[in-house]
């Protein structure tokens, strides 16, 4: 196949895309510790090659660097010593998952009966599970109380009365949070911003819903009421949102000790802490993360007169996330004029929105490199799509690759390990790819690959 060269930055290119000098490079702020290319300029992710990873567990593969996970893990127990640390299940959870976390010392947060029931299967401490979502069944409920989790993060006032009534059948005390909506608009996507008040989740501050959710917690004799919780959004850079929940959280927390002479002891921050998956992005470092939200809260409490309280935060995909690989093979090269003088070069691979929505669900920005050699193409802007029967299945919006690309190579994708396998689907009956972990000297599945087997067991017509 004839290079398709260019040696100049595409009109049709974002501004933020940097038109690259090395098309091979791997940038570390974006892939996992063990990624590298080998002599041949096979991608490797500790020392597993891209090619045999996939000749053993198909094609389009999810590759997790278990090395890069637990450290992650151990950098936010290390750092945020003191605090209580729940990894956010909904980024990535199967059985090895729980147990990496479980073997940090982190705590859980899980969104539903099954996310919890996959936690217990593993052998997670119930105890440091919180069960969230904004419409917990009575089934869902029961089965948590049941189970003896941690902490309820309650969501509404008819759950509140839920709980109450299965607490009281269990003769059982439950202790849970109020989810409060603080207004605050995270500089995010309208679809991961839950902090602003039309929303589904939680409490209004502002409407006084929060504070009847606090005292109708606080009257029950079934329920021990915590503290107060919030989540203002998610992928995010900067912590000046924090700044403003935690300063209406903290108002919230005084009204109520002065109404009730109760100070809450536990505020929970949430998480939402972005990642880098191009190189405009600039994740915020762990340690200065730590500091920042700590002076919040203490500025914050200072100015309300109010005691230290024991803190917690939700990371998910700032430690799941970055340690994930999308392997893809190539179908189909297909130049496009996409404008008068420009041209964009589709790269159509073997998976597409049925394994990583977020790009077109949120037009999320990823990367992407030829995985299977170095090439000394130019490289040309280009676009990987899926092979789903949808205009809007693309994978990679804006990327440049070699101009040499061509069917059966390998694209690789970085930043891939949260919410891709989690919001994973069987559009147009496609396979869910399987999950690989892997450590210097062993590769393992932690979830395999569906068959259309599985598919037809399904259809009972």
């Amino acid at each position: 196949m004839t290079s398709l060269d260019t040696h100049q930055a595409n009109s049709l290119a974002p501004d933020w895309l940097d038109h690259p000098t090395d098309v091979n490079r791997l940038n570390p702020a974006i892939w996992p510790i063990g990624a590298d290319r080998d002599a041949d300029g096979m991608l490797r992710i500790q020392g597993h090659r891209a090619d045999n990873l996939m000749a053993s567990y198909g094609s389009p593969l999810y590759v997790m660097d278990e090395d890069d996970f637990r450290a992650r893990a151990a950098r936010f127990a290390r750092e945020f010593n003191g605090w209580q640390v729940y990894y956010a299940g909904k980024s990535f959870l199967c059985r090895a998952v729980a147990r990496w976390v479980n073997q940090a010392g982190l705590g859980l947060d899980v969104c539903s009966g099954n996310e919890l029931a996959v936690a217990l299967s593993a052998g997670f401490p119930p105890d440091r599970i919180e069960f969230h979502g904004n419409n917990k069944s009575v089934e869902e409920l029961a089965g948590a109380i049941d189970s003896g989790v941690g902490r309820i993060i309650v969501d509404c006032a008819e759950e509140i009365e839920r709980i109450e009534r299965l607490a009281a059948e269990r003769e059982a005390t439950v202790a849970v949070l109020v989810r409060v909506t603080t207004g605050v608009q995270a500089h995010t996507h309208d679809y991961i911003s839950t902090g602003h008040e039309d929303q589904k989740f939680g409490f209004s501050i502002q409407q006084g819903q929060a504070m009847a959710g606090l005292l109708a917690c606080s009257s029950s004799p079934h329920l021990d009421l915590r503290g107060i919780h919030c989540h203002i959004g998610s992928q995010i850079f900067d912590t000046e949102g924090f700044r403003q929940a935690a300063s209406r959280m903290v108002a919230l927390m005084a009204d109520f000790r002065d109404r009730t002479a109760v100070s809450l002891p536990e505020l929970n921050l949430g998480g939402g802490f972005g990642i880098a998956y191009t190189d405009r992005d600039t994740a915020l470092d762990v340690g200065c993360l730590r500091a920042q939200l700590a002076q919040i809260v203490q500025d914050a409490l200072v100015g309300y007169g109010l005691d230290s309280c024991r803190l917690a935060i939700e990371p998910g995909r700032s430690i799941c996330g970055p340690a994930g690989v999308g392997l893809y093979t190539v179908g189909v090269v297909k130049p496009v004029l996409a404008s008068e003088s420009a041209t964009r070069v589709y790269v159509s691979v073997d998976g597409g929105m049925s394994d990583n929505v977020r790009s077109a669900l949120y037009r999320a920005d990823y990367t992407a490199v030829v995985a299977n050699r170095r090439s000394t193409a130019a490289p040309v802007l280009a676009r990987v799509a899926g092979k789903h029967c949808e205009s809007g299945d693309i994978l990679v919006r804006d990327v440049y690759l070699p101009g040499d690309i061509r069917p059966g190579d390998i694209v690789a994708i970085p930043a891939d390990g949260a919410y891709a396998r989690s919001l994973a689907s069987n559009y147009n009956h496609a396979l869910k790819p399987g999950v690989v972990a892997v450590t210097p000297g062993h590769a393992y599945p932690i979830l395999r690959r569906e068959t259309l087997d599985d598919l037809l067991a399904l259809d009972v017509g």
